[in-house]
């Protein structure tokens, strides 16, 4: 009898102490979207129709506090609130409590968000760190493909969660919508939801600034493109779900956009919503399309960003003439290549995703060199063939083939800022690293 008195009471501190973790309101999140000098972006899901409010405070302030404005949460928008910190203050560490109709939620992870820091014209650009990756399946028995589950190792997100990051970058194939999800609103909520609620996800999101671009499988079926038909219902929801600060530049349609985080820009492109068919023959070969291409090329001219990061799902530098690459679109490709060169824009780096595997490509120029990031995937399937991709441009040593996420700091004085490049293993473990000094960027 004392054993089974001694297992009852160790089963319920057990369910007490999951209860405290995962609200009984909160479906995911809480998850921080952007950040701005004077406003913050706090994004979170609840589990029925409920009034949303946060309150959030300076960190290091005693008795100040205020609270967004309350949203309302509803089943046709997913029950997604999307709450606006607008009383912040530039550098400045805010902690935050969710409140859910009046009621305090209790959460077990540390709950914080920056505002970003007032720095031109007074000190040196700020350090700061940021994580990043792509292609993050997560397994749902019911709907997914027979045979050994896609996804897995999902303690990735704590792993990325323990370094701390200023903020994540999600580089596309963030969720995949399977077969019975593309056709309907009901279906993409669905997805979106689930993803989401992963629960080794939750202490990241909510104490890491979220910026997302997309791919094919958050766009909608496997090598999708402008002529999907459902595309106006995922844009939707991929901004819903999603945090960025804007979507559509200058007027686009889609979800591209950008981002600056101290001296350095982050240019988020949209390789999906202009994309032509692959199997056109009787058009150009489009990626980005004509008005995007020109407003990256624009944005990028304009940009006076030490760094210069042009976010893209597709691989943009390799050789390797596979899958939906860059080089097979050379039209495109050879004309962002030309008039970065043309126009003198210094510090252009690309990250990519998409392949499911890591490399970095090297473009030696007679300007400066280019590179091109490729890091996938965080929690899908690794390509184990991928070393037998011919790709010229590949640093031997960069080739990571499990899943990893990228990791990069920005550092220095100002005539001296660098960014170290280090990918990591679901364990932490650094698999390469790789140094690049702004200079060698002009």
């Amino acid at each position: 009898m004392k054993n089974i008195k001694t297992l009852f009471y160790t089963l319920m501190a057990i369910i007490v102490s999951f209860s405290d973790i995962y609200s009984q309101n909160i479906q995911s999140g809480p998850m921080l979207g952007y950040s701005e000098m004077r406003e913050v972006l706090i994004w979170i899901q609840t589990k029925s129709e409920s009034k949303v409010k946060i309150k959030y405070w300076i960190k290091t302030a005693v008795g100040e506090s205020f609270f967004t404005d309350e949203y309302v949460t509803k089943k046709e928008n997913g029950f997604v609130a999307k709450c606006v910190a607008d009383k912040v203050l530039p550098s400045n560490i805010y902690d935050y409590q969710v409140f859910i109709n009046e009621k305090q939620e209790k959460i077990a992870y540390s709950l914080s968000f920056q505002s970003k820091a007032l720095w031109q014209y007074r000190t040196d650009a700020p350090d700061f760190k940021f994580t990043f990756g792509s292609c993050a399946f997560i397994n749902e028995e019911r709907f997914d493909r027979p045979g050994n589950p896609y996804g897995g190792e999902y303690e990735i997100y704590n792993t990325i969660y323990e370094k701390k990051p200023d903020f994540m970058l999600w580089t596309g194939d963030n969720l995949y919508l399977r077969e019975p999800d593309w056709d309907t609103r009901t279906g993409i909520l669905h997805r979106y939801t689930h993803a989401r609620s992963l629960k080794e996800l939750q202490p990241l999101l909510g104490s890491t600034h979220n910026y997302a671009i997309w791919d094919d499988h958050d766009f909608g079926p496997n090598d999708s493109d402008r002529g999907f038909y459902n595309k106006e219902t995922t844009t939707e929801i991929f901004k819903l779900f999603w945090g960025n600060n804007t979507y559509g530049a200058a007027g686009l349609k889609g979800t591209t956009s950008q981002f600056a985080w101290s001296d350095c820009e982050f240019f988020l492109l949209d390789d999906r919503y202009y994309r032509s068919p692959n199997n056109r023959k009787s058009t150009p070969c489009t990626i980005l399309g004509e008005d995007q291409k020109q407003w990256l090329i624009d944005a990028l001219s304009f940009s006076k960003a030490t760094f210069k990061f042009v976010v893209v799902g597709s691989q943009f530098l390799t050789s390797a003439a596979t899958k939906e690459n860059f080089i097979n679109c050379t039209t495109e490709r050879d004309f962002i290549l030309k008039t970065i060169a043309d126009e003198r824009i210094t510090g252009v780096v690309f990250i990519t995703g998409d392949r499911h595997h890591t490399e970095v490509s090297k473009l030696d120029r007679p300007q400066y060199p280019l590179y091109d990031f490729t890091v996938s995937p965080l929690g899908s399937s690794p390509n184990k063939g991928a070393g037998k991709e011919i790709n010229f441009y590949r640093i031997p040593e960069s080739l990571v083939m499990e899943r990893n996420f990228g990791q990069i700091e920005v550092s220095g004085k100002k005539e001296d800022r660098k960014l170290k490049l280090s990918i990591f293993n679901v364990k932490g473990e650094e698999k390469y690293s790789l140094t690049i000094q702004a200079k060698d960027l002009k």
